[in-house]
């Protein structure tokens, strides 16, 4: 039995003025995926895709781990997009072999005169091919159950990155004003040496 789940979230941040723009930290992908999701989830594929390894969850009596694949690029205006180039179910041979995920998110950072807001939004969704177990199940059990259930994901996502999100800005904009310092240091022996 082929079904059908999806959820949507939205976000919205106040960006803390910085020396250096959030638009700047943005071209970066792979801080944005850590964001995201646990740094020890996520796997560097190459170029801007990264392979994220969910945390196993619970579909009634179903123990399923997703993966999936993601491109993540930039647009000329600062914001960026991130789609699902591909995905897999670990735990279930059965589902993998029937499962679909298409997750499409996007930032943007929005200028306005009390300061820089980052509005996103992110689409999930999910058709997968139930097992027979399953096939007795009603329908309207498993679609609030599934769709609950990637609402959660998102969730999870969300609060991660309005919190995480800001940290990992303020620490890359003061790393980001150390790199210089250092550099200087660094010729500093050499200029007391002569």
């Amino acid at each position: 039995m082929q079904t059908r789940f999806s959820a949507s979230q939205s976000v919205e941040l106040k960006v803390p003025e910085q020396p250096i723009p959030i638009q700047h930290y943005l071209r970066q992908p792979h801080r944005l995926v850590t964001a995201l999701v646990d740094p020890s989830r996520v796997e560097a594929l190459g170029g801007d895709r990264f392979r994220l390894k969910m945390r196993p969850i619970t579909f009634l009596t179903l123990s399923l781990q997703p993966t999936v694949d993601i491109d993540i690029w930039h647009d000329a205006e600062g914001g960026i997009t991130l789609r699902s180039a591909g995905s897999e179910i670990l735990g279930v041979d059965y589902i993998n072999e029937r499962f679909h995920l298409d997750l499409l998110g996007q930032l943007m950072p929005v200028q306005t005169r009390y300061g820089t807001r980052l509005l996103g939004q992110a689409n999930l969704q999910v058709e997968v091919g139930l097992p027979p177990a399953l096939w007795v199940t009603p329908r309207p059990l498993l679609e609030a159950t599934g769709n609950g259930l990637l609402r959660s994901v998102l969730g999870t996502m969300k609060q991660r990155l309005m919190h995480q999100l800001l940290v990992d800005y303020e620490n890359w904009v003061r790393a980001q004003l150390a790199e210089p310092a250092r550099a200087s240091l660094s010729f500093a022996p050499d200029l007391a040496a002569d």
